[in-house]
């Protein structure tokens, strides 16, 4: 089943794979983004709070997740996180001005977790960049999420309607997620560069 983010990229309509089929469209840029080295990786983790450490080749991003007003969909994410479901796996997809997505097992945006998805909270207050949600089918209720996510990383993105659950932000690392997102080939498709992420760890939940 295909599982798609739909939002306004360059005043046209495009598709964001969530567990199910996305734009293969193979890059024909040559990669010139090398990875930060070590010394640039901050992966330290907030005082408090329910948090992810989303450790990538690329550096870190640290998220706080909004267990208090979007429970079922943050436990989601930690239930699979704490399983190591997520560790291995790849950002797949980058869009300029929009998002960056991964969590997909299959690394093409068709795979699945294998579970029965939950169906989120959805916010009232869109999408600000940073922001990191949950994509689904255009069919699925809103607010759908079974294991792929997405993190805003443009203005693009904070124009999505209110339908994919929203369950944290972005409190350390954006410069990384902007640095995944800056490996596109000028539209929509897999980075120039493969985006692994290596390991992803909860606290405080």
């Amino acid at each position: 089943m295909r599982r798609f983010l739909f939002g306004l990229v360059v005043a046209s309509v495009i598709a964001a794979a969530g567990c199910g089929s996305s734009s293969k469209s193979a890059s024909s840029s040559s990669a010139t983004n090398d990875p930060p080295s070590a010394a640039n990786t901050n992966c330290a983790k907030p005082a408090s709070g329910a948090t992810a450490t989303i450790e990538t080749n690329f550096g870190c991003i640290i998220v706080a997740l909004d267990t208090q007003h979007a429970p079922k969909a943050a436990g989601r994410f930690i239930e699979l996180a704490k399983k190591g479901f997520y560790n291995g796996l790849t950002f797949h997809r980058v869009v300029p001005d929009f998002v960056i997505q991964g969590g997909d097992p299959s690394g093409d945006g068709t795979g699945s977790s294998g579970t029965p998805p939950v169906v989120g909270e959805v916010p009232k207050d869109g999408y600000p960049i940073g922001s990191l949600a949950a994509a689904k089918t255009p069919s699925d209720p809103d607010g759908t999420f079974d294991c792929q996510f997405f993190i805003v990383t443009g203005q693009q993105g904070t124009q999505l309607p209110p339908q994919y659950a929203r369950f944290g932000r972005v409190v350390s690392g954006m410069d990384v997620a902007k640095k995944i997102e800056s490996l596109n080939s000028g539209g929509d498709g897999p980075p120039t560069q493969k985006v692994t992420m290596t390991k992803v760890t909860i606290s405080g939940a």
